[in-house]
């Protein structure tokens, strides 16, 4: 009797454990490592393999279990991941899980979500899918400390995180919440961390919103002065500098913005994350069209991403519907762009990763 129920007790945890971090998914990482089979677009996926945006920590409450979270990237056939926590948190004894509902509420710093990820990282050591784990934890506006917080990263998870971000240059949402935009003044203090960051080769994504729409783009000098500051950094501009604030800009005008910072700045990346993309400008042919024109021609500074944040009230429903609506756009632009954003050979290129996006079928 006692043996058979070791028996069961054992199958439990082999099922869990598989259940929690085993590859279920369509490819799987070696043959992004051998590059032999084509990816045909008319059987296969157009959903991207890579998501380089996306938050496994919460802003505030319980976050959706790692082991689940995992799971959720091999059933959709996520095969690359940048995972960000969030590093502004609500205080612990905030009943909200989002700032938004929260107004007046102070949303701060915090390097809980970054160590939260560390640990439960190294805890499940996820098979079947490569993630990366960025630093999420800077203030910007208060740039001393960030060197050495960053040290401390270093002793407790030597080499573990290899980007730097999701991080607030300004974003308005969180305008109710404490946040304000960076100074220029500001921004020139963050000489020694941000050459840290190029030394290691760590790439930071900043949101930083372009404008709202009353004044479309109000803060795109911030942007261009650390682009100016920080030439050799490689940065990543979240959501193309969208948002909730600017949901009708002229699509004509908001490209052109895009293309004269490309042209100027090698070393920047465009991040297309977040649903309110798809919602306000993707989804209307009119404007799909010209963004599609726009990817096809710069489709090596564009990343993917859901922008997912995976609060507890959230399943893996959730998590699927927004992989495919971020994905909807890529099914229109051509194979070149397809492969560069969609299977990730940006993304290889950009962290040095020996991987390969695969040739598309004829």
């Amino acid at each position: 009797m006692r043996r058979k129920f070791v028996f069961v007790l054992t199958t439990i945890v082999i099922i869990l454990s598989v259940a929690g971090c085993a590859d279920i998914g369509r490819r799987n990482l070696s043959s992004f490592e051998q590059n032999k089979i084509c990816y045909d677009r008319q059987k296969e996926p157009y959903t991207f393999v890579v998501d380089a945006h996306m938050h496994s920590r919460p802003f505030g409450g319980t976050p959706v279990p790692f082991f689940e979270l995992t799971e959720y990237f091999n059933k959709t056939g996520v095969l690359f991941v940048n995972m960000f926590g969030i590093g502004q948190l609500l205080p612990v004894k905030s009943p909200c899980t989002y700032y938004l509902d929260c107004p007046g509420t102070p949303v701060l710093p915090s390097i809980k979500n970054d160590f939260a990820n560390a640990a439960n990282y190294l805890e499940c050591k996820p098979q079947g899918v490569q993630i990366i784990l960025a630093m999420t934890f800077m203030d910007l506006a208060d740039p001393e400390g960030i060197v050495e917080m960053i040290r401390l990263y270093d002793k407790e998870y030597p080499e573990i995180f290899k980007w730097a971000g999701e991080v607030n240059l300004v974003k308005q949402a969180l305008f109710n919440n404490g946040h304000r935009p960076v100074t220029k003044g500001e921004i020139d203090k963050w000489a020694e961390f941000m050459k840290l960051l190029k030394d290691r080769n760590i790439p930071i994504t900043f949101h930083s919103d372009l404008g709202n729409n009353d004044e479309p783009t109000k803060f795109q000098d911030l942007m261009a002065y650390v682009l100016q500051k920080y030439p050799d950094n490689k940065i990543v501009w979240a959501h193309m500098g969208l948002s909730k604030e600017l949901s009708a800009m002229d699509v004509a005008e908001h490209i052109q913005i895009m293309k004269s910072f490309l042209d100027k700045n090698p070393n920047l990346m465009l991040d297309v994350s977040w649903r309110v993309l798809d919602d306000n400008y993707f989804s209307k042919p009119a404007y799909r069209d010209l963004y599609v024109k726009f990817f096809n021609e710069y489709s090596e500074r564009i990343l993917p991403g859901t922008d997912f944040v995976a609060s507890r009230d959230k399943d893996f429903n959730v998590y699927k519907n927004e992989l495919e609506v971020n994905s909807n756009i890529f099914r229109y632009v051509n194979d070149e762009a397809f492969r560069n954003i969609v299977l990730g050979e940006n993304y290889f290129r950009l962290l040095g990763l020996n991987y390969h996006a695969p040739q598309i079928c004829d």
